[in-house]
């Protein structure tokens, strides 16, 4: 039986990410400092965090392939899953105009600070999004190629990057719902819940378990079964998350209090929170997303939240997700030992409190 120890697992995914950038901060030398500095900020960018979807990716592949021919080619697939989040995150902070990621500033908040620190001509807020928007790009393209060179044979690692290639596009289609629906400024359940899982669900949880279990050689029956425990886990991980952006503690998510309210995210949890609320409550938080918010105001809308039943209803169904998920992973033609790795992944996935 192999031994699961997670906090070991992350070390290696860091370990593997060093190792990866320093190869690649070798490359651009030739470009000077400036390339320096933006790889400096590709290493904050993919450091720290609960490395789930490395960890889904690592045992979708062994749920088929429980003795690993080559663990290093493993662990570079798995961590090239979070350049990609990585990716994504620098992208969502500047859409969402956030100025923190993980208790420090985000990343075009900190190339706005330089600029403005430096003195330098034009305007600071702009440079700080053009960094952020190279960053993110270089590392969705770091990403690929961490993949397609994780060590893999040819026709071992093509049916990984398919995967890999649809998650990259359904997370990008993902996050253009999401900001036109904010655009928009209002969303049914039924809308939130289709950018809940492009955007999210299936690039946290599903595609990572399937580019894994690809790269094991899964048959597509094993990957259909896999997606039935993989995608309402992601769901439900995102709910989670929706959960922890409105009443999570700041000093655990690293991020302002109801930080999801200031920036108006149009959530399962709003959506649900508008239709039950008595209308004027809902007028309110209706109004309220998306403008500056003092704590006092913070407090008066998750009190409107919370008494519309939206918190109780969001935890039921997180719950109900993850039991369909495991009633389904139980029933699948997997390893085991695997199948009981990824049971606990999915409730660290899912009750966590960051």
């Amino acid at each position: 039986m192999t031994t699961w120890d997670p906090a070991d697992f992350r070390d290696q995914v860091q370990e593997v990410l060093d190792e990866f950038l320093a190869a690649r901060e070798a490359e651009l030398v030739p470009l000077g400092p400036d390339a320096g500095r933006l790889v400096a900020e590709a290493r904050t960018a993919v450091r720290g965090g609960k490395r789930f979807r490395a960890a889904f990716c690592h045992w979708g592949h062994r749920a088929i392939r429980p003795e690993v021919a080559d663990e290093a080619a493993l662990a570079r697939a798995c961590a090239s899953l979070e350049v990609l989040h990585a990716s994504a995150l620098v992208h969502d902070d500047l859409m969402d105009a956030s100025d923190t990621r993980r208790g420090r500033p985000a990343t075009h908040r900190a190339f706005e600070a330089e600029h403005r620190a430096a003195a330098w001509r034009g305007d600071p807020e702009q440079y700080g999004a053009a960094a952020a928007i190279l960053l993110g790009d270089l590392l969705l393209g770091w990403a690929g190629d961490m993949l397609r060179g994780s060590g893999f044979a040819p026709e071992e690692v093509a049916p990984g990057l398919a995967l890999f290639e649809r998650c990259r596009n359904e997370v990008i289609a993902g996050q253009f719902l999401d900001v036109s629906v904010q655009a928009r400024g209002r969303a049914d359940v039924d809308t939130a819940m289709t950018v809940l899982r492009y955007k999210s669900a299936k690039y946290s949880i599903e595609r990572p378990i399937h580019i894994g279990a690809a790269l094991a050689g899964a048959t597509p029956r094993q990957l259909d079964q896999l997606g039935r425990f993989g995608l309402p886990v992601g769901e439900a991980f995102q709910l989670r998350d929706d959960l922890l952006g409105v009443f999570g503690d700041p000093g655990e998510t690293g991020k302002p209090a109801g930080d999801d309210l200031v920036e108006g995210k149009r959530t399962v949890l709003v959506a649900l929170a508008l239709d039950a609320a008595p209308r004027a409550a809902a007028e309110r938080l209706d109004a309220a997303l998306g403008t500056p918010l003092s704590d006092a105001d913070v407090d008066e809308l998750r009190g409107i939240i919370e008494e519309s039943g939206a918190r109780a209803q969001v935890e039921a169904v997180i719950g109900q997700l993850a039991d369909h998920a495991v009633e389904a992973l139980r029933s699948a033609d997997i390893d085991p030992h695997a199948c009981d790795v990824l049971v606990e992944l999915a409730a660290a996935a899912t009750q966590r409190t960051v």
